[in-house]
């Protein structure tokens, strides 16, 4: 495979998923929910038979406005946006009047000013994660492998941000337990080829030659790189299929990112590392 030799094309590719990813979070930026914006968390207990899909069915006639429903055994946390003493009184007795057995556990409210400040930690997280890789790699490779990793990385956080943007799928903190879980599966996967990169480097055949090596490299590892993410997508899409509504998104962010990772591995990695060295 020509990989090298046909790089421009992959960064045509990326480009046309990220351009309007990138015009979407400019635009109409992330639909954060409540952990991000601030809200109300309800904690009640009820019957195990009752479904979140039948406590959703019943507050949809209250005026809640955006909300979500989980489920653990016989327990639900209602997360909606802030409510007052009495929205939380009345929500309380809507389901009394639907539900039998209806145990209220405690009730807890998420301001602005916490929700931004999760915003800040989780930009934050984020970052700390990019340097600290780069920093990694350049000590344990060469600072142009450093910088061709944490471009691919960029590449893949910016690919499923756009996604969920243009979608309006809700960001939440699982969001960004599935942003972190992407960061550290699609470096690693890069760090396998650059480790074979590293290794072919040390023969004379390709002393000079960064076409052929990367190529050879890469084709070297592409078995690897493709039965690990196919591993991985089936699991999550077990998940997706038998785990529940209240995961869907969070297995969602890691299906596309675990996805756009293989891909940036080998068709981004490589081709940015050459334009490096064929540079300097």
């Amino acid at each position: 495979m020509q990989i090298i030799e046909k790089r421009k094309i992959f960064y045509i590719l990326s480009l046309l998923i990220i351009i309007p990813g990138i015009i979407s979070l400019a635009v109409q930026g992330l639909n954060l929910g409540i952990d991000f914006k601030g809200g109300s968390v309800v904690h009640v207990s009820m019957d195990a038979s009752v479904t979140a899909s039948d406590v959703r069915a019943v507050l949809n006639k209250l005026d809640l406005g955006e909300f979500n429903v989980q489920k653990s055994g016989d327990e639900f946390l209602i997360r909606t946006r802030e409510l007052t003493q009495e929205q939380t009184k009345d929500l309380i007795n809507t389901l009394e009047d639907n539900f039998k057995k209806v145990e209220f556990l405690s009730a807890e409210s998420v301001g602005a000013t916490i929700g931004s400040e999760l915003t800040r930690n989780a930009v934050l997280s984020l970052l700390i994660a990019a340097v600290l890789m780069l920093i990694y790699i350049s000590i344990r490779f060469e600072w142009s492998f450093g910088v061709a990793a944490v471009t691919a990385v960029i590449h893949n956080v910016l690919v499923v941000l756009g996604v969920f943007s243009l979608f309006r799928w809700q960001v939440n903190s699982a969001f960004i337990a599935a942003m972190l879980t992407v960061i550290g599966y699609s470096i690693n996967d890069t760090i396998v080829i650059f480790d074979r990169v590293r290794e072919n480097l040390r023969t004379s055949r390709y002393k000079g030659d960064y076409t052929a090596l990367l190529n050879k490299s890469i084709m070297q590892t592409l078995n690897r790189s493709v039965n690990t993410v196919l591993t991985s997508v089936f699991a999550l899409l077990a998940l997706m299929a038998f785990g529940g509504s209240t995961i869907k998104l969070f297995v969602l962010a890691m299906l596309i990112g675990f996805t756009v990772g293989c891909y940036s591995s080998i068709f981004i990695a490589g081709p940015v590392w050459y334009e490096i060295k064929s540079r300097v």
